[in-house]
């Protein structure tokens, strides 16, 4: 298969890139990778898909949120998750169905603050959760047999240097873990999944 992995360049995304490299012909998009692409804009978006051509699965590993205490949050910081997380994919689905062939995919990234909220992550939470509603959603009304998933993983040892003061209490996983659910997702049959990681 062709497939488009958006965010290789990070650890998620070099993580699941290198899984689908085995059995797949992967090109991979970043802000700064080999396409190039910035999912907050989607003039950004149709560009690349005008470069990579018709593909066999889209995969998206990347998008921000915000973290900071409720009491805190304004507006423009509550728009980090949704401009980018959030609405990046979301038009990575809309203006990416028209690339992908009859029966492809889409994977998009959530996570585990979407169920288990934690101090100071209600951005994205609120942003995961709106991806799981807009997976299930999307499911019934992709056309030629387009599946969409959504992999919803707890924290990565090796980003507990960053994010380990948020996630006390909880079990980090393999980023390794979260690539083979990105692999279940494109190389299997299901819908409308959200393929949950470490919970």
């Amino acid at each position: 298969m062709k497939i488009l992995v958006v965010g290789a360049s990070g650890i998620l995304g070099s993580a699941v890139a290198s899984e689908l490299s085995k059995r797949h012909d992967i090109i991979s998009a970043s802000r700064n990778g080999d396409v190039k692409v910035d999912i907050k804009d989607v003039t950004s978006i149709r560009a690349m898909f005008e470069q990579t051509g018709k593909l066999d699965a889209i995969v998206c590993t990347a998008g921000k949120a915000h973290f900071g205490p409720l009491a805190e949050i304004t507006e423009e910081k509550m728009s980090i998750g949704i401009k980018d997380k959030l609405m990046g994919q979301v038009n990575l689905v809309l203006e990416g169905t028209k690339f992908l062939n009859d029966g492809g995919s889409f994977t998009l990234v959530s996570g585990i603050l979407g169920y288990e909220p934690i101090l100071s992550g209600v951005n994205a939470s609120m942003v995961n959760g709106a991806i799981d509603s807009f997976v299930k959603a999307a499911a019934i009304e992709l056309p030629r047999g387009i599946r969409i998933n959504a992999v919803s993983a707890t924290m990565f040892e090796e980003a507990i240097a960053h994010y380990g003061p948020y996630f006390r209490g909880f079990k980090p996983v393999p980023v390794a873990d979260a690539a083979l659910a990105f692999s279940r997702s494109v190389e299997g049959h299901n819908t409308g999944q959200i393929y949950k990681i470490g919970y």
